[in-house]
């Protein structure tokens, strides 16, 4: 049996080139490591300064254009239609005459009546002398005291006739003169709605219209949100603040050259669209506006004082409320919640979560976190958007 020596075993075990052979083990497997990957680099966004400053805010609302009278012709008897004594489209003054009924039924009308007083006042004078000779007869019992009360009564019914026949006489004369039909005020005459010829009458609807062009009313509805804190700013404005100057614009976007002011408010929210219906009047000196036209009022409603104005597309909705990212002075991003004020243009009105001193990202909200590294590149709005 052959038992190896323990210094042999040794001697194998350490080899002369074992550390040879081990450093180069080491070196294969530490170089096959990879080196640690770099920090990526800043986020790229936009930024802009927080302003501060006076804001005025204004509302528009849909408008309807009226004349300050709208008065709508009819007749008020029944006739042919003879003549039209108006040139559609011109000024009328009260009272010029606008139509012509045949007058000849309400002539004989009139005739007739005229005759009936004339009876009734001839058996008045009758019965006035008929009392004037009882009355000493009856003094001196040559007739009954029936006789003489007959008379007496007889007396007060002749008047009574007269006094209908006087009424009969006047309604008739009314009628007559109801066949010249007549502007009821000073305007502009509308498109005659009949022809002559036709029978017209108080069922067969309106002749024309007449209106008042200087000056015009304009209807518009406010929201009862705004009517609302338009009365708790206002309280004795009647639902809108009677010192707003109001603008016009008209539908071809030009703004009226005339500023209004606030006229009247309905009595009540209309219960169907939630909105209270004002009147506004505006000068129309030149008769450029007419009846019809549409159109937005413009009004400054409230000026909020020392207002920090953002960009809109900085703002960023989240359940139902809106965050901003703003970056300090480390160029590291911070997520912040805000309140939103009224939005004017393309800048918001921050009420609550930010600070004047405050750099807002516009562009780039969707690649930060909190704390987020980023690269700021100032925000430059599009050509005619309002920057802050």
């Amino acid at each position: 049996m052959t038992v190896s020596h323990p210094l042999r075993r040794t001697a194998r075990l350490f080899h002369p080139a074992a550390p040879g052979i081990a450093a180069a083990l080491l070196f294969s497997v530490t170089g096959c490591q990879k080196a640690a990957p770099p920090p990526p680099p800043p986020v790229q966004v936009t930024v802009a300064p927080v302003e501060q400053r006076d804001l005025p805010v204004t509302q528009e609302w849909v408008s309807s254009l009226y004349g300050f009278v709208d008065a709508q012709v009819r007749a008020q008897v029944s006739g042919n239609l003879l003549k039209q004594d108006y040139r559609e489209g011109t000024t009328l003054h009260k009272g010029d005459v606008l139509f012509e009924i045949d007058p000849r039924p309400f002539q004989a009308a009139l005739a007739q009546a005229k005759a009936q007083l004339a009876q009734a006042q001839a058996q008045l004078g009758k019965t006035e002398e008929d009392v004037k000779r009882y009355e000493p007869l009856a003094k001196d019992q040559a007739i009954s005291q029936q006789e003489m009360d007959d008379a007496v009564q007889a007396n007060l019914a002749a008047k009574a006739q007269v006094a209908a026949g006087e009424a009969a006489v006047a309604q008739a004369q009314l009628n007559l003169d109801f066949t010249r039909v007549t502007s009821p005020i000073d305007g502009v005459a509308g498109l005659t709605q009949v022809q002559v010829g036709d029978l017209v009458g108080p069922g067969t609807g309106v002749l024309t219209t007449v209106s008042t062009l200087d000056p015009m009313k304009v209807y518009f509805p406010i929201s009862e949100q705004s009517y609302l804190a338009f009365v708790r700013q206002h309280p004795d404005a009647g639902g809108f603040p009677a010192d707003v100057k109001l603008d016009l614009i008209l539908s071809d976007g030009s703004v009226y050259p005339y500023p209004g002011k606030f006229y009247a408010s309905d009595r009540q929210i209309d219960p169907n669209t939630g909105t209270l219906q004002i009147a506004a009047t505006f000068p129309n000196p030149q008769g450029f506006l007419r009846p019809g036209q549409y159109g937005r009022v413009r009004a400054v409603v409230q000026v909020v004082k020392d207002a920090l104005l953002v960009p809109m597309r900085a703002l960023n909705e989240l359940q139902g409320g809106y965050q901003i990212a703003t970056v300090d002075d480390g160029n590291k991003a911070h997520l912040q919640t805000v309140q939103l004020g009224p939005q004017v243009g393309n800048l918001a009105v921050i009420e609550r979560g930010l600070k004047p001193s405050d750099k807002v990202i516009v562009d780039g909200f969707a690649k930060v976190r909190e704390g987020t590294t980023v690269n700021p590149q100032p925000y430059r709005p599009a050509a005619g958007a309002a920057a802050p």
